[in-house]
């Protein structure tokens, strides 16, 4: 199937963005609502979201139109469906909706190679790789995940990252990839920087409080949380997010350790004002190699000072530039805590902005854009042209 066959003579149709994603869109605001959501000011954006088995005769697409204008859609199969039927599935639900959209032209957007085997027979204007994660090295992850990226690298146009770690792994694996470390909404959450009422969950919550927000899973160092709250029995530790593929009953249970689920994005800035200082107490495993935590411009853009474990993408740049606190043990972070909640916030805060200044999602969007029209471009420009600009090379 060609962009071509997705036009059937509807000149002028809106340009269609379909992205493949192994998160659901209404799991946890991130990096691919940031992006997906100021794409639909110029492409009408499909989330495919990874399938759900239910009791049905037949497979279909459940769809929905979000708040942020993404068309959401999830394949529904049936239980009785082998894999490759299932595949098969996938696929024609699929083409199915391209053919419908009757749009001038196709992008994809990958979020995870395990789409490939359903969607690889496209054939888009343009195929956007954005390796958010080193999803080959969480917990379940398949071998058959680290062919399909294999794949993909030989597919993508063009290959973004979440970080420079992830950059540094990938790089010499496509020839045109590029890093995007996590930006910021500074607005989002710089509207509380002079203060905001707390939530009414942390109001009963007396004394300091160091905060965590995000997907609770194996990235996160359980026993870490536990040492620290064990030597400081008068702080309070708020871990706010989801619990995900790790039993909630491996979760420390102490008088201080609060528990509470998830909360919405748009309330998160009023969280992080009520805490004194934010925690990010990952693991130091193979799934938290190559992360650049969102969470980290967003704790500083709400003016929160941070205390981190070494993780690499944190230490570079945050760290080295004395902005978020580095430690490598509980003791040592317990001490940077307790130094973070003593110091005059002004002079930091000059500085975190300055650090964060140029880093807003928007910027980002409209630089991966810029290299996404480029692509356009150049395969708009007649061979023979092409051909003298590279000095007689073979193109």
């Amino acid at each position: 199937m060609t962009a071509t066959a997705y036009l059937n003579g509807a000149e002028g149709a809106r340009e269609l963005l379909v992205c493949f994603s192994h998160l659901r869109w209404n799991f946890v605001f991130q990096r691919p609502q940031h992006l997906l959501s100021r794409a639909t000011r110029r492409f009408k954006v499909a989330f495919f979201e990874e399938p759900l088995r239910e009791a049905c005769s037949r497979p279909f697409l459940r769809t929905y139109v979000s708040r942020e204008g993404v068309n959401v859609a999830t394949p529904i199969l049936p239980l009785d469906l082998d894999a490759d039927e299932a595949l098969a599935a996938q696929r024609s639900l699929l083409d199915r909706y391209i053919q419908r959209q009757r749009s001038r032209s196709l992008t994809t957007w990958y979020y995870t190679p395990a789409a490939l085997p359903f969607s690889a027979h496209l054939t888009p204007d343009a195929c956007v790789y954005d390796c958010m994660d080193e999803l080959t090295a969480f917990k379940g992850a398949s071998q058959e995940l680290r062919f399909c990226e294999q794949r993909l690298f030989k597919q993508a146009d063009l290959v973004f990252t979440g970080g420079f770690s992830l950059y540094e792994a990938k790089k010499s694996y496509h020839k045109s990839v590029h890093a995007f470390p996590s930006s910021i909404d500074a607005h989002h959450f710089g509207r509380v920087r002079q203060g905001a009422p707390a939530p009414e969950d942390m109001q009963g919550i007396n004394g300091p409080k160091l905060g965590f927000f995000g997907v609770i899973d194996e990235r996160m160092d359980l026993d870490f949380v536990a040492a620290m709250a064990d030597a400081t029995p008068h702080w309070n530790y708020v871990m706010l997010g989801p619990v995900v593929k790790i039993d909630s009953a491996s979760l420390p249970r102490r008088h201080n350790i609060h528990w509470i689920g998830g909360r919405s994005y748009d309330d998160l800035p009023e969280y992080i004002a009520s805490w004194n200082v934010g925690l990010m107490p990952f693991a130091l495993n193979e799934s938290t190699r190559f992360i650049s935590p969102t969470k980290t411009p967003e704790f500083l853009a709400a003016g929160c000072p941070v205390v981190s474990t070494p993780i690499r993408d944190v230490i570079r740049p945050y760290g080295d530039a004395k902005i978020v606190d580095i430690a490598k043990d509980p003791q040592s972070a317990v001490a940077c805590a307790q130094r973070l909640m003593d110091m005059p916030k002004e002079p930091w805060l000059a500085a975190v902005d300055k650090m964060l200044n140029g880093n807003s999602w928007d910027e980002t969007w409209a630089r991966m854009l810029d290299l996404m029209d480029g692509l356009r471009e150049e395969a708009s420009r007649p061979a023979a042209a092409l051909s003298r600009e590279l000095g007689g090379a073979r193109v």
